[in-house]
């Protein structure tokens, strides 16, 4: 099994990549090739990306039962992490640049006044109606 996730590449290397592969979602690619199809294919998108990005996920003989390959500027890193492949997303605000609002920690308290907010205020009374 090879999944593809393709991100900013021409519309032609994606078009090339239906003649092997299905394209269930736009940039994503599956498909059962073997392993000469997987690398010729894996040469030619490394050589026609033109500033994408491209990561590939295939069956291998690993703890997990599949590897990763990544070429260009992909939105998400791999990390080996003892023998384990996991994926990092970056933080929001590396990902994009219009997201400048600042976070509140969660357990910065509410103003005064709340009473529902604090764990010690007394539980309301019922009104016997």
């Amino acid at each position: 099994m090879v999944i593809l996730v393709l991100e900013r590449v021409p519309p032609g290397l994606r078009g090339e990549l239906t003649r092997w592969m299905l394209e269930p979602k736009s940039g994503v690619f599956v498909g059962t090739p073997s392993a000469m199809v997987r690398d010729k294919l894996w040469e030619r998108i490394c050589g026609n990306t033109r500033g994408g990005a491209g990561m590939m996920i295939y069956s291998s003989d690993t703890e997990q039962g599949y590897a990763f390959r990544l070429h260009g500027d992909t939105s998400r890193t791999i990390v080996n992490l003892e023998g384990l492949s996991l994926v990092r997303v970056p933080p929001k605000e590396s990902r994009t640049s219009r997201s400048r609002t600042k976070s509140t920690p969660l357990d910065e308290a509410l103003p005064d006044g709340d009473s529902e907010s604090s764990p010690d205020a007394p539980a309301p009374q019922p009104t016997g109606e």
